[in-house]
């Protein structure tokens, strides 16, 4: 059965690493957006401060939320470094799959810390971002929900265990996911 509502992520970007401009290491003033995309719903992005003194090795340790729609395939991390007399400049973007956090056997709630390459507006390498992501569900005891809807229904499947033949081992059947391994 198909997920179809949408998910809350807790993105919290840590630290980035040898970020960036035209070949110059960044001096200051790097921040991260983090949106999801959606070809169906408004975008929901939310960002950091400003790192004033990191340098190209910025630390943030902030906690971004993010609405995840559903049919999402991609987060995407954007590092950027504001400039009074220019604007903000692109340092770098990674497009996150949503299966590297999502899925599998990992309970709800979990937090998965990934550190993905940055790459520049010609798609060369441009850094790190390092950074933790929880899907929230509305019973985390770290969240609170204005909302006073039950989270929806979730099917459980279970496999029965054959105690008395097989010595309470649990047998698996193998199951799989269509476009689980393209890029």
């Amino acid at each position: 059965m198909a997920n179809t509502h949408n998910r809350r992520l807790e993105v919290t970007v840590i630290s980035g690493e040898d970020l960036r401009i035209n070949d110059r290491p960044i001096k200051n003033n790097a921040f991260v957006t983090v949106k999801a995309d959606s070809c169906c719903s408004p975008l929901s992005q939310d960002s950091t401060k400003p790192d004033a003194q990191g340098e190209s090795y910025p630390y943030w340790d902030e906690k971004l939320h993010v609405e995840l729609p559903a049919g999402s395939r991609y987060v995407i991390v954007e590092v950027r470094r504001r400039s009074s007399s220019a604007g903000d400049k692109l340092v770098g973007t990674a497009w996150i799959l949503v299966s590297d956090f999502i899925g599998d056997y990992t309970p709800e709630n979990y937090l998965h810390f990934l550190s993905y390459r940055l790459r520049d507006a010609k798609g060369l390498r441009n850094g790190i971002i390092n950074i933790s992501v929880r899907v929230v569900s509305l019973s985390y005891k770290g969240t609170s929900s204005s909302s006073s809807h039950p989270p929806p229904m979730v099917p459980v499947c279970r496999m029965p265990v054959d105690q008395e033949n097989h010595g309470g081992t649990v047998t698996g059947v193998p199951v799989w996911y269509p476009n689980q391994w393209k890029a």
